[in-house]
């Protein structure tokens, strides 16, 4: 019971990485401001940023990363045998991320290029969808804290779980940015999910597009702006590959 009077029962969450950097995990592990009234929401049973215990009953699954090894396939299978919701984890679960930039190059070079002789199994990079039934996404390069307590409280208390389906460009025109495009350099704002605040905006980075597509995008249109700026169609198209998450917006 909550300090309202309200009754709830905890949900069993346990957060698993696989290849990735852990950065999401981190985010949602650092914010200190309102991790101890989250953590009373909720059962963490596997979390290795937050707790040092590791139990394998749980109702909620993180997974964050991408796939990029047999034994990683199997660990995964396990996992989506056990939970009742798989959420992937930020844009490497969501897309692949940028370790989908290895599938440019063949697994061999790959691995030569980073370790040398030594031999190292790697396939080629996958997103948690092609392997297992994802309940649930959050995207983000790293998630947005709020949005994912937001979420899980939903989850909590059987609310509707909702993402932005609004582009970047929104949150940074409500913040008053001055759009980058005035500035000659190719964001990805207008065709990217918001939710981040606009924060790479604000800063005057151009958006990458970590949030994945927004719904609805008009991509002939932008590829219009592009063109129309004289700015660099291969500029372009390395910002939609870098965290390959609008493959299905490109040749």
């Amino acid at each position: 019971m909550n300090q309202q009077g309200l009754r709830f029962e905890k949900l069993k969450i346990a957060s698993f990485d696989f290849t990735c950097c852990e950065g999401c995990q981190l985010q949602l592990a650092n914010r200190e401001s309102t991790l101890a009234d989250f953590l009373r929401l909720i059962d963490i049973r596997n979390f290795r940023e937050i707790s040092s215990e590791q139990h394998d009953d749980y109702d909620i699954a993180l997974i964050e990363g991408s796939i990029s090894r047999s034994d990683e396939v199997e660990r995964l299978l396990a996992i989506r045998r056990q939970a009742k919701v798989l959420v992937a984890f930020g844009t490497c679960a969501c897309f692949g991320g940028v370790n989908s930039l290895k599938n440019r190059v063949s697994g061999e070079a790959a691995v030569s290029e980073v370790y040398g002789e030594i031999k190292v199994e790697t396939l080629p990079v996958r997103r948690i969808s092609e392997v297992v039934k994802v309940d649930l996404s959050i995207p983000g390069c790293p998630v947005a804290k709020e949005e994912v307590e937001r979420i899980i409280i939903s989850l909590v208390t059987g609310s509707l779980v909702t993402l932005p389906k609004y582009p970047v460009c929104v949150e940074c025109k409500a913040a008053l940015n001055t759009c980058l495009f005035e500035l000659g350099e190719i964001c990805l704002g207008p065709i990217t999910r918001a939710g981040c605040h606009a924060v790479c905006t604000t800063g005057k980075t151009p958006c990458l597009g970590c949030r994945g597509p927004a719904e609805e995008i008009n991509m002939e249109a932008f590829l219009h702006l592009v063109k129309e700026r004289g700015l660099s169609r291969s500029d372009l198209q390395e910002k939609l590959a870098f965290y390959n998450a609008f493959d299905a917006f490109t040749p």
